[in-house]
């Protein structure tokens, strides 16, 4: 058994709408057309009638949205819908939005003009995907979400919709850091906590949240500092070395996505602090005492498995309407690979 099966998250690969997640997910409503059942969760079914009409054809075309190619977990991702999508017949149309919410719309708005099948979309920002989303219910196009969720009021008030969330339990992989922190740290050491998150992603919240949560178990534990790192390697190292030189009673660091995470490691160092990071993984960077713990999706895989659930609703197969999957534990010594990243 290798190291990352030993540490898998012991959660569900497939878990509704449950109502732990309503208010943090990073999934949204998918619409009033889902029919609830009665364990929560919703499902829904395509009617061949409305489909497009490049469903039936020979080879029919995924608009795939991504948000841009320069963070190894994009990267992973194309790789998996491009692979998944020869093998089960459709060809992909990949648009990479280079981090602009308008650049994201545009590209939309020029991919449905070809009526693909159906649209697989990873927003660059929640809330403006929305306008995506319905560009895609006006066409007739079914929208397949993946990694960040829309945000669910712009959702609504864009009266849009769409089939189906599949992305990591995010909520969970928070919980999960909190929870190694305070085994590695003790449950009522003084904890200054500073927070490298991304608050304009539905998925970067529910993921302080849980981590929130936990943290909240040790009375000696308070969140001092709290920026904002884009996503973005250039962006995390900064805010952060800002935020370790404004206060220097910080002993730990969460980091809400990869390239916080890195930003964050390369800001300790330059700093000689005796500070730990946590949070979701860097790819390919080893843990050690400085950064002992972290958590990893899997994107290539997500990429893949968006790819069967379009050809399943295709074929007219019911669908789940949210798929949230586990995350794997990173601990001192071990190093996450190419296509695990946060």
């Amino acid at each position: 058994m290798t190291n990352t099966s030993r540490n898998a998250l012991v959660t569900t690969g497939i878990i509704g709408l449950g109502l732990v997640l309503g208010a943090c997910s990073g999934a949204v409503d998918t619409g009033t057309s889902s029919e609830s059942d009665s364990s929560g969760s919703a499902s829904k079914q395509a009617d061949a009638s409305a489909l497009p009409e490049s469903c039936s054809s020979d080879n029919p075309s995924i608009a795939v949205l991504l948000p841009n190619q320069t963070n190894p977990y994009y990267v992973a991702m194309k790789k998996g819908f491009e692979d998944e999508a020869k093998a089960k017949g459709f060809t992909t149309n990949v648009q990479i939005a280079n981090d602009d919410d308008a650049n994201q719309l545009a590209q939309a708005q020029a991919a449905l003009q070809s009526k693909p099948c159906a649209m697989a979309l990873n927003p660059v920002n929640s809330e403006p995907a929305a306008a995506i989303v319905k560009a895609a219910n006006d066409a007739g196009v079914p929208v397949f979400t993946v990694n960040v969720g829309v945000s669910e009021k712009a959702l609504k008030a864009q009266n849009g919709h769409i089939v189906q969330y599949l992305g990591a339990d995010n909520v969970a992989g928070g919980k999960t850091m909190a929870e190694q922190i305070l085994k590695d740290m003790g449950k009522d050491t003084d904890l200054k906590v500073g927070l490298v998150t991304a608050p304009d992603q539905t998925i970067v919240v529910s993921r302080d949240d849980g981590f929130k949560e936990v943290l909240s178990e040790n009375p000696n534990a308070e969140v001092t500092a709290t920026v904002d790192g884009k996503v973005q390697l250039d962006t995390s190292l900064n805010v952060a070395s800002a935020m370790l030189q404004g206060n220097p009673d910080m002993n730990v660091i969460f980091t809400s996505t990869g390239p916080a995470t890195q930003g964050s490691i390369e800001a300790v160092k330059a700093s000689g602090r005796d500070v730990k990071v946590y949070g979701f993984c860097a790819s390919e960077i080893t843990l050690t005492d400085l950064y002992p713990g972290c958590v990893a999706q899997e994107p290539e895989d997500y990429g893949k498995r968006v790819v069967d659930q379009i050809r399943s609703y295709a074929d007219g197969e019911e669908v789940e309407a949210e798929i949230l999957r586990p995350l794997k534990l990173f601990t001192t010594g071990e190093t996450p690979a190419p296509g695990e990243v946060g």
